[in-house]
């Protein structure tokens, strides 16, 4: 340090009062302290802030000795602590009154038994009982369910389902080495076989017949699940767009798409033609006609509540002991 540092700086401490040195030493040794914590970048603290905000009030040479931040922050820091203070002074003092807990209860209830209704709808309900409440309120006491008021895909499904058939075909070997195709038409609303058929030669034709047969009158679906087989041509898309029935077609190779017709074949294999060699056209449709009796009549399924397509109680079971009987 010269001669000249240090002249300015007696001339200094002379001319300063001491209330300027003890605001500027205390500034100096805040920022110092600062600065001293471990860490590669000082984290100031809440209490930093506030040190330096109620300095800039009180010593208005306090931007000369601040170095650890810029001045422009402190005012920064100054405005939040006003937005905060007038936050508290004039936050809310009264509550609304409390509601009844049988009217909360209340509002609970129709909410989780009616789950379609918004708080407007709730709302009216609980005007036209003598409880004027504002719609805000009702929302906030209304249930909370984890499931959206949508129905799922499933009940989507079973809603649709009366309107959905499907077709389908299988083969079936003789004893004389000939092959015999079964046309089966299925109903999915209670897995009903409405039709079956037997021929050695499909044809588009032959099969715009069956299906006409299958819905007589205003019987038609309004959708028919198939493949892609060849069997299904031109005259079996015009019949079938005659009928007002619109076609879902399922994706090349994949049976899984057309499920239930599917599980109904396989059932038919399983537990009647696997068992015995067919002769003939006529034996294979007495077969099956006596199967499919069994089938509707007797026979349980788990989709259907543990019951058959034609619902039968429990005095019934004595006719399922003798089906299954004459099918073994």
């Amino acid at each position: 340090m010269n001669y000249l540092q240090l002249f300015s700086c007696c001339l200094r401490a002379v001319l300063l009062n001491r209330a300027t040195l003890v605001a500027e030493n205390l500034a100096l040794r805040q920022q110092l302290a600062i600065l001293q914590r471990a860490r590669p970048r000082p984290k100031l603290r809440n209490r930093d802030r506030l040190f330096w905000v109620v300095l800039s009030r009180l010593w208005h040479g306090w931007q000369s000795v601040l170095l650890i931040v810029s001045p422009a922050t402190v005012v920064r820091w100054h405005r939040q602590g006003f937005q905060y203070y007038w936050r508290w002074k004039s936050r809310r003092r009264t509550r609304r009154p409390a509601i009844a807990a049988d009217l909360r209860r209340l509002i609970a209830r129709m909410s989780k038994d009616t789950p379609l209704w918004r708080a407007p709808r709730i709302q009216a309900e609980l005007r036209l009982l003598g409880h004027d409440l504002a719609p805000s309120t009702v929302a906030k006491y209304m249930a909370r369910g984890r499931k959206p008021p949508s129905p799922t895909w499933r009940s989507f499904l079973k809603n649709h389902v009366g309107d959905i058939a499907a077709v389908d075909f299988f083969t079936i070997p003789t004893a004389f080495f000939q092959v015999l195709y079964v046309f089966v038409v299925l109903r999915h609303d209670r897995r009903r076989v409405v039709h079956f058929h037997v021929t050695a030669h499909p044809t588009s034709v032959w099969v715009t017949q069956q299906l006409r047969e299958a819905f007589p009158f205003d019987q038609a679906p309004r959708f028919l699940l198939r493949d892609r087989d060849g069997s299904y041509g031109e005259s079996f898309r015009r019949g079938v767009a005659r009928m007002g029935i619109e076609e879902v077609l399922i994706a090349p190779q994949s049976p899984w798409q057309n499920p239930f017709v599917e599980r109904v074949i396989g059932s038919i294999r399983r537990e009647c033609l696997d068992h015995g060699i067919v002769l003939s056209e006529a034996h294979l449709r007495r077969i099956l006609r006596g199967y499919l009796a069994y089938y509707h009549d007797s026979r349980t399924h788990r989709a259907l509540d543990r019951n058959a397509p034609n619902w039968r109680s429990g005095v019934g079971a004595e006719k399922a002991i003798l089906a299954v009987t004459m099918q073994e």
